[in-house]
């Protein structure tokens, strides 16, 4: 149940390639994502494929049914876990017990099985009936002055279609107060991009990316953050623009990226060298 100790060693292979599909297989192993619905990693917030909840990164067009990367895979994983935490957990651990656990090991318990109401007596949560939970929320947002005083947050992993009918839901109510996590990471950009850019938000498209000769990265991580990409970054440099990288750590997806979506590099155990300079 615990996260293994954290360690730095030497890695000498390039980023994705076999490593990451041999991770996205542990993964699907460890959330005991049962057979049936592995299906999700082909048909995900979109009717004919995958979407890929685990990054911003947008596709010029729908080319693939496997555009996803290992993160992805890991979101999908902890949505389909078949690991299952009953009332009967609750009843047997305290809040203030659970709270000494990390976020890591309270996920890997699974997935909640009812509604739960906190017993501050008993320091426990407990069940309760969903007509009973839908009353008790109810009354709450009745009770505030303001719809503008509730915050509805809700998880960047949520599917498109949950996520769409949850802002009607918070819209009817009569607010725009449902901030996500993508949200909540991009409020510094409209607040910090308008004093030194001009506006808040990117302002180079997708379509760049196959006419620009030289591109200039600060500080970024893809192979961490935002894997899909590499993809695009393999095929800049692979018409031979120019790539710079300028960050202290020398991630190695911005070295050297073998592409899951390429037979012929996966076969060959090949790569191709993304920065021209580090």
């Amino acid at each position: 149940m615990k996260k293994p100790e954290a360690r730095i060693e030497p890695y000498t292979h390039p980023a994705a390639g076999w490593g990451a599909l041999k991770y996205v297989a542990i993964n699907l192993l460890k959330e005991k994502v049962t057979g049936g619905d592995y299906r999700m990693l082909f048909k995900q917030n979109q009717p004919d494929g995958f979407d890929c909840p685990g990054c911003a990164w947008p596709d010029r067009e729908h080319a693939s049914t496997f555009e996803f990367c290992e993160n992805g895979v890991k979101a999908v994983a902890a949505e389909a876990t078949s690991k299952r935490v009953t009332p009967a957990f609750f009843e047997a651990h305290t809040v203030e017990e659970l709270m000494a656990q990390s976020d890591y090991e309270l996920e890997q318990h699974g997935r909640l099985t009812d509604p739960l109401v906190y017993d501050a007596m008993r320091d426990r949560y407990v069940p309760i009936g969903w007509d009973e939970a839908f009353d008790l929320i109810a009354d709450h947002l009745k009770r505030l002055d303001n719809p503008d005083s509730a915050a509805f947050y809700t998880s960047g992993r949520a599917s498109n279609e949950a996520a769409f009918l949850y802002q009607l839901f918070v819209r009817m109510y009569g607010t725009n107060n449902f901030p996500d996590c993508s949200n909540m990471c991009h409020e510094a950009t409209s607040r910090g991009l308008p004093h030194t850019v001009g506006i808040g938000k990117g302002t180079v498209t997708l379509d760049d990316f196959e006419h620009a000769d030289t591109l200039l990265i600060f500080g970024q991580n893809p192979a961490t953050n935002h894997p899909r990409m590499l993809g695009e970054l393999r095929e800049c440099a692979k018409r031979g623009a120019t790539i710079v990288s300028i960050n202290p750590l020398k991630e190695r997806g911005l070295e050297r990226f073998a592409s899951p979506q390429h037979p012929v590099e996966m076969i060959t155990m090949g790569s191709t060298k993304i920065s021209s300079v580090f």
